[in-house]
């Protein structure tokens, strides 16, 4: 059990904030779905209110431990991670082509989005290990293939857009350690160098959103489709927006797929620039949260956890709000907290558990 005078520490704003996120993601998913002709019209909520409990049991159970025993155990969550990655590709269950869960009869579990989590951790507790050779390209590259093994893993699902995450938290929490440029830029031109030879790897679906994204025009009624439906959701939405459950986009099935990855357009339709507005304040709010905590963490490895959380939830905002813009490729990155989907729910969780519980023991108790 927690020692309650560590609860004087609790951050209740971030707990508050990512709630309310909570919350409005699951009036949005309520709006987008009840459109699908479905028997429960509440079926994707009553789901998604499923994963959130599930988040807040394992959110308790983090913080509820000692954040430093995750560095002691930081080989032994490297290796498990390896492990599920590598079942995925002998027992994976096939989506669209895509093998990334692993049915547990009770759900679905999908390794890739708990690997972002425990990534995070192990690579903290490397940068912790070696905080005196951060500036040697050796430590570099020995950073890079700590982060490389699972990411390989994950393409070959395949699953770009959680490779991509690996490759921004890698970055970010090497930049905020200290890593100077001069030893990063060789590791950005030998990944720009790979391109080409990760080009045919990828499944014919993932080339054409790579190049409708370049030219939307090319697939106007196919690869492009959702695209062009999802800027008309979010430009018809104006001011104000249409008000919930009066979209058009999703409620009369124009957009596909609108209580995932597309969650974003159905708020820009019905809620408007204001709603949307609203959104990004919390969010700046979480991840300021996220940093104030990182700031005033009692060790560098708490600080590199809090780090690596605040890359990682920035980019897949900043991405899956870019992709339903057009401004992104379609990468199939949720929207943290407002998107339908348990793991990825429990995995922000988790992450948000891990950092409140970097700042419940910033100090230590006094008897």
């Amino acid at each position: 059990m927690i020692d309650r005078r560590l609860l004087k520490n609790l951050n209740y704003q971030l707990l508050i904030i990512m709630f309310i996120l909570c919350l409005y993601g699951l009036l949005v998913i309520s709006s987008a779905t009840q459109g699908m002709g479905l028997d429960d019209s509440f079926y994707y909520v009553r789901k998604q209110i499923i994963g959130m409990s599930l988040g807040i049991t394992a959110l308790i159970v983090v913080i509820c431990i000692d954040y430093i025993n995750f560095y002691r155990w930081s080989w032994y969550l490297y290796a498990c991670n390896l492990v599920f990655l590598g079942l995925v590709l002998f027992i994976g269950k096939d989506g669209g082509g895509a093998y990334r869960w692993i049915d547990l009869i009770v759900f679905d579990f999908q390794p890739s989005e708990l690997s972002k989590f425990i990534i995070i951790i192990t690579l903290a507790a490397l940068l912790l290990d070696y905080e005196d050779k951060l500036n040697s390209f050796p430590s570099v590259l020995g950073f890079f293939s700590h982060v490389i093994v699972p990411m390989i893993l994950i393409f070959l699902q395949p699953d770009l857009g959680t490779a991509l995450v690996f490759i921004v938290i890698f970055f970010g929490m090497l930049y905020f350690a200290g890593v100077s440029w001069r030893y990063l830029l060789p590791v950005i031109c030998a990944g720009l160098a790979l391109l080409p030879f990760l080009w045919p790897r990828l499944l014919p679906y993932q080339k054409m959103r790579l190049v409708v994204f370049f030219n939307p025009e090319l697939d106007p009624l196919g690869y492009g489709y959702q695209l062009k439906q999802s800027m008309i959701a979010i430009g018809s939405g104006g001011l104000t927006g249409k008000g919930i459950y009066q979209g058009t986009q999703a409620g009369l099935r124009f957009l596909p797929e609108p209580y995932t990855d597309f969650i974003f357009s159905v708020l820009g339709e019905e809620l408007g620039f204001l709603g949307a507005v609203v959104l990004l304040f919390l969010y700046f709010l979480l991840i300021y949260q996220i940093l104030k905590i990182g700031t005033y963490s009692k060790d560098t490895f708490g600080a590199y956890i809090c780090i690596g959380v605040a890359v990682m939830l920035v980019f897949q905002i900043l991405v899956n709000i870019g992709m339903t813009l057009s401004i992104m490729p379609v990468t199939g990155i949720p929207l943290p907290f407002m998107s339908y989907g348990s793991n990825a729910m429990v995995v922000n969780m988790l992450s948000i558990g891990i950092v409140l519980n970097v700042g419940m023991r910033r100090h230590k108790i006094q008897f």
